[in-house]
């Protein structure tokens, strides 16, 4: 019984439930984004090195019937891909950001303190007379 009630409680946590809907919309997102980078980016880069196929590039080290063969060209293909899926991904989250979190202009903070006109000191904004020269501020000086 204990550890059904330990596990609702986990369960029910909010980051439990955020982590959940973040995993289902990241997979979703996922979809949009190799489509993209598939059916848009590939083929312009395709155009752009004149039908270049990097996956089939590979070196064929050793004869006989187990000779080693580094397939580099799929490596260069997976390196270009995640380039092109982090692109994607950083100009979304750009555009998002611009979109949605507009900055609200900062309000510069009221002053809290000023400077005693006799010695120079730092005092209290409300201050009447300085605790360090003991000088009486007029109240024009107060305000």
């Amino acid at each position: 019984m204990k550890i059904i009630k330990e596990f609702k409680e986990f369960i029910s946590r909010g980051n439990v439930i955020d982590m959940a809907v973040g995993v289902i919309i990241g997979g979703a997102f996922t979809a949009i984004v190799n489509a993209l980078v598939d059916n848009i980016l590939n083929p312009l880069i395709g155009i752009i090195t004149g039908g270049v196929d990097f996956s089939s590039l590979s070196i064929t080290i050793g004869e006989g019937e187990n000779p080693a063969v580094f397939a580099y060209g799929s490596f260069i293909t997976a390196v270009i891909n995640f380039l092109l899926v982090a692109l994607v991904l950083f100009l979304i989250i750009k555009a998002m950001n611009k979109f949605h979190f507009k900055k609200e202009e900062e309000v510069p903070a009221a002053p809290t303190t000023k400077i005693c006109p006799f010695c120079k000191s730092e005092i209290a904004i409300e201050a009447s007379r300085c605790p360090h020269c003991t000088s009486e501020l007029a109240a024009e000086e107060t305000e």
